[in-house]
């Protein structure tokens, strides 16, 4: 018995031991619930941080940038030991972040990089670049797949938000892959319209999307067929997809064209398996929440998180130690394997 007890004070020690910096209050702070990424997002954080042992406080600004403002300086005013910020805008955080640093507080950027700043400490993300890659990648596969017999290719641009660092990232990842074919003539961008300053779409509002792919159609596809449409997130993509359907595409005999996506919302998921979107680009977001616990758990602890990327993200006042995980690109033939299989959603979801 004496040993046995022996071992379950030592164990307790240990125990002690390993969880002794797994305290202290996270504050996170998230841009919107109209997107059920960050839903999610928000959800695996909490769930994840608190199974560590972390208090948290869970914020959602609804895309409005002074009300993350106030969030951000209400959880400085509060006392948390660390700020975990998905910036609505990754440019107007500067006064918040220096008032953190004075407090002691460490700042972890979220999925977006917040710039001009030199008090961001690390970045947890996506391999951004990849993603636009994979994006585009699979928009050419999707249009020899649908238009075998097509000499060239009709196809339109869509950015993100402007004010997304992430946007520009997409865009040049994709841009990788397109602007050789469009160089060789295989691709058309029958408008003209290419770059982020001509076709981000604001606040990645899918609304906005579906009225500029109405305007594209009705100025210039009166009497030709859009082959495809680069959009870089599954919220944009059902917005154009809309407008498509609304002048026929994907009735009778005029092919849906190709419409590529990101996050693999349910509902896109749904549209893919109905035939309607072709892909969407999947980002684990346990896997994000996952490396940001263990950003904390260093940060909290005096040592040094897990990086593997000291080179890409400069924010234009310091290059930020990041930490890039790898994008799915997901479509009708995977995405059981991929959702399914890692537990991310049930069929039940999906179906």
């Amino acid at each position: 018995m004496k040993l046995k007890t022996l071992l379950a004070s030592a164990a307790a020690v240990v125990s002690l031991a390993a969880g002794a910096y797994a305290e202290g209050t996270v504050g996170i702070a998230m841009p919107t619930k109209s997107s059920a990424r960050w839903i999610s997002d928000g959800e695996s954080m909490v769930k994840q941080f608190e199974e560590a042992g972390y208090e948290t406080d869970l914020q959602y600004a609804e895309d409005d940038i002074p009300n993350q403002l106030a969030q951000i300086e209400n959880m400085i005013t509060k006392g948390v030991d660390v700020l975990v910020i998905a910036a609505i805008d990754g440019t107007t955080l500067s006064n918040a972040l220096e008032n953190a640093a004075a407090s002691g507080i460490k700042v972890i950027a979220y999925d977006r990089l917040i710039r001009d700043s030199g008090n961001v400490d690390y970045y947890a993300t996506f391999d951004n670049f990849k993603v636009g890659v994979q994006q585009a990648t699979s928009l050419v596969n999707g249009l020899k797949e649908r238009f075998p017999d097509a000499e060239s290719y009709n196809v339109e641009l869509f950015g993100g938000s402007p004010d997304d660092n992430n946007a520009y990232f997409f865009y040049d990842g994709a841009m990788s892959v397109l602007q050789p074919l469009i160089d060789d003539g295989t691709i058309n961008i029958v408008s003209g319209q290419m770059g982020m300053d001509t076709v981000g779409t604001l606040r990645w509002d899918g609304a906005v999307a579906q009225a500029r792919m109405d305007n594209l159609l009705s100025a210039h596809y009166t009497d030709k067929q859009v082959h495809g449409v680069l959009s870089p997130y599954d919220g944009l993509s059902i917005g154009i997809l809309s407008s498509l359907k609304g002048v026929g595409y994907g009735s009778g005999d005029l092919a849906m064209p190709i419409v590529s996506g990101q996050d693999a919302e349910v509902p896109s998921v749904k549209s893919i398996l109905a035939g309607e979107q072709y892909s969407t680009v999947f980002k684990d977001t346990r896997e994000l929440a996952r490396v940001t616990v263990g950003m904390v758990d260093a940060v909290l602890g005096g040592g040094e998180p897990e990086i593997n990327d000291t080179e890409t993200y400069d924010n234009g006042v310091k290059v930020v130690p990041s930490y890039l995980l790898e994008p799915v690109s997901v479509d009708a033939s995977n995405w059981e394997e991929i959702l399914i299989g890692s537990g991310y959603y049930t069929e039940d979801q999906i179906k």
